[in-house]
């Protein structure tokens, strides 16, 4: 088994592990300053809107020789606006400007075409109205809502409030992200985009419902044991599955990764920058949301319950009164550090079920009684 293996492993095992939970304020710190860094990027710069949702036109050249910096003056020339131009792989360029009138693309496919030296009808064109613009950006944000909406019913019926409320601030927490890196950046944003973003909100929650599950199962019948505290149990649900979300995202991230940056940056199809971005920071932002925000966040909200807290209440009794013993030299009949094993003794039953986590059953000593282990025939 490789390393890699090994330590996943050992993980589930609960062998090893990293206290998440225990130093979320730091998680919470860090998050915070991403989003605010986002916040000020998007507020400063905004977002590049695509001729979809802006209206404008497309103006899509043969191959040719004349440098993008030339055809964007041309073009901001011709139309009175802004002209954002992409070299295409195949030394074509694609020449956006937005909010233009249909006199103002004609004008401008004719000075393109000139410069060019080719037929008017060479230059492709296409043109999108505002009003269609405005259409497609209302069916993106209620298509976001009721995702959203839907999220939260299903999680707080499948699970509980606290863990849909914790799911919904992980999924605004990596749409943030998203977004002001876009901003940032200064990529276009296309119904590429938007799709990007639905199915890396997606996959955040793929991750998210994982360590859910295992936090369900490993908190039943909680508060009838005294030797862990709900976020103690969060902590170890967490490590369980820890090694098969970087396992999972790795995977994703490399092939969205050639997207980015081998057929946008190294290749020039620019048009998958808007759908490719949105899913690389996404995938990214979705795996840390589900460690470092998610569960730590619903461990905090459930520690504010009273039943938990009387928990975590017994359970520092316990733990103290097992440190007075073992200080006196005394002997509490049951180990002080847990391990996978305490959990298969008879009396610890109760306790096993209250983690759903299964180790290896402790196996009585053989004792040599009678004959047992002797040759047969006579003594001597």
């Amino acid at each position: 088994m490789s390393r890699l293996g090994t330590l996943g492993a050992r993980l589930y095992r609960g062998e090893v592990g990293y206290d998440f939970v225990g130093k979320r304020k730091i998680w919470y710190g860090i998050s915070i300053l991403i989003t605010i860094t986002a916040i000020v990027g998007l507020a400063v710069r905004g977002l590049n809107m695509g001729i979809e949702f802006s209206g404008g036109a497309v103006f899509t050249t043969p191959k040719t020789s004349v440098s993008a910096t030339q055809a964007r003056l041309t073009a901001e020339e011709a139309s009175g606006h802004t002209a954002v131009v992409q070299k295409l792989g195949d030394r074509t360029l694609r020449v956006q400007v937005s909010e233009l009138t249909t006199e103002q693309s004609r004008k401008t496919q004719e000075a393109l075409a000139k410069k060019l030296d080719v037929p008017l009808d060479k230059v492709n064109t296409d043109i999108v109205g505002p009003s269609w613009g405005d259409q497609i950006a209302d069916k993106a944000w209620t298509g976001l809502g009721v995702f959203m909406i839907l999220v939260v019913i299903y999680l707080a019926i499948a699970f509980e409030w606290r863990m849909a409320l914790a799911a919904l601030v992980a999924l605004i927490h990596d749409l943030t992200i998203t977004v002001g890196v876009y901003a940032l950046v200064g990529f276009e944003v296309t119904p590429g985009t938007v799709i990007g973003l639905l199915t890396i909100l997606g996959y955040s929650l793929y991750d998210t419902v994982v360590v859910f599950d295992g936090l369900k199962e490993g908190a039943r019948d909680l508060t009838k044991q005294t030797r862990f505290t709900y976020s103690e149990i969060a902590n170890r649900s967490l490590n369980s599955t820890l090694v098969r979300s970087i396992n999972t995202t790795v995977v994703a991230l490399l092939p969205v990764a050639g997207l980015l940056f081998i057929g946008g940056g190294f290749l020039g199809a620019g048009m998958l920058n808007d759908i490719s971005l949105a899913l690389f920071v996404g995938l990214a932002a979705g795996a840390y949301s589900s460690i470092f925000i998610a569960t730590p966040l619903v461990a905090d909200l459930k520690e504010r319950e009273p039943q938990m807290k009387a928990l975590a209440k017994r359970v520092r009794a316990r733990r103290a009164a097992d440190a007075a013993k073992a200080g006196a030299g005394e002997s509490s009949g049951e180990p002080e550090d847990f391990t996978d094993e305490d959990y298969e003794d008879g009396d610890e039953s109760q306790d096993a079920s209250a983690t759903g986590l299964v180790g290896q059953r402790r196996q009585a000593a053989a004792r040599n009684r009678g004959g047992r282990g002797r040759p047969s025939g006579k003594r001597r």
